[in-house]
């Protein structure tokens, strides 16, 4: 490892900066310094902007992973190797503005039905019932599962933030088993590898795996039970602004997306013409 990469790990661990933020940013700076052949601290302004261009137009990648690359070297540039240039003048594409997809109820029911084993069972169901992230999911304590006061505990959310979801009382059942059959200590989903959780990796194979199993035409993943949940919870009444804090979303423009996938949303609403005393049809002419 490089002394520059070491100092730039550091730099994103004193930040507190997730590790899987860690490992994306290196990575995009590693590919930068390997397009040019040369040291990221050899590089200015002009480089950035050059192989920027060569991601857009050649290489065809997508804006989001675009604007991860912009923000690696963004934070390279302004906090480990502190150049005197405007760290602004890094293009950063805008963000291809897609909605989520989501399963009906009744694709929710056929895909746990396709779920044999009860320890992804039991991650389905969390990511489902309380929306969370596959990461915070698989980074759960055996503690964290508050059964006095019906909440799951998540800690250091994206973000490092901490949050209380609803812990459902369908669940608690499944979990009670779970704990009976497994006993864990630390890790609610304690991975092969001691001492160490259940990878995201495993749990998002099994994840799409299910959904073909259970002949769904999408591709299901973790991510797309947390959008469900959020969809469901609004087309049931739930407000945005709950919705909003059980997703640990710091903005509630990321939430309201979730108006634009529910075909329910909306549905009550009456025309403001409606609403107006007119005493009769206009005239034909």
């Amino acid at each position: 490892m490089t002394p520059l990469r070491q100092r730039m790990i550091e730099d994103m661990r004193i930040r507190n900066f997730a590790p899987a933020t860690q490992k994306i940013y290196v990575s995009c700076v590693a590919k930068f310094a390997e397009h040019f052949g040369r040291s990221p601290a050899k590089l200015g302004s002009e480089d950035v902007r050059e192989y920027m261009r060569y991601l857009v137009e050649e290489t065809h990648t997508t804006a989001s992973y675009h604007a991860q690359v912009a923000a690696a070297l963004r934070f390279l540039y302004r906090w480990t190797l502190q150049v005197d240039w405007p760290i602004d003048r890094i293009p950063s594409p805008r963000r291809e503005k897609r909605l989520p997809v989501v399963l009906s109820r009744e694709e929710m029911v056929r895909f746990f039905e396709a779920v044999d084993s009860l320890v992804y069972r039991v991650i389905f169901m969390i990511a489902y019932s309380a929306g969370l992230r596959v990461s915070e999911i698989t980074n759960l304590q055996a503690q964290d599962i508050d059964r006095e006061r019906m909440v799951i505990h998540v800690r250091c959310g994206k973000g490092a933030k901490d949050r209380y979801v609803p812990l459902s009382e369908r669940l608690l059942v499944e979990l009670n088993q779970y704990f009976k059959a497994f006993r864990p200590t630390s890790w609610l989903f304690p991975g092969r590898r001691p001492g160490l959780p259940l990878t995201s990796c495993a749990v998002q194979y099994i994840c799409r795996r299910a959904g073909e199993d259970a002949g769904l035409a999408k591709r299901v993943t973790p991510h797309m039970l947390r959008h469900t949940f959020a969809t469901h919870l609004l087309e049931d009444g739930e407000d945005l602004r709950t919705i909003q804090v059980l997703l640990g979303h710091s903005r509630l423009s990321s939430t309201a997306v979730y108006l634009h996938v529910s075909p329910l949303a909306g549905q009550n609403v009456v025309s403001p013409l409606d609403r107006l005393d007119l005493s009769s049809p206009g005239r034909t002419s």
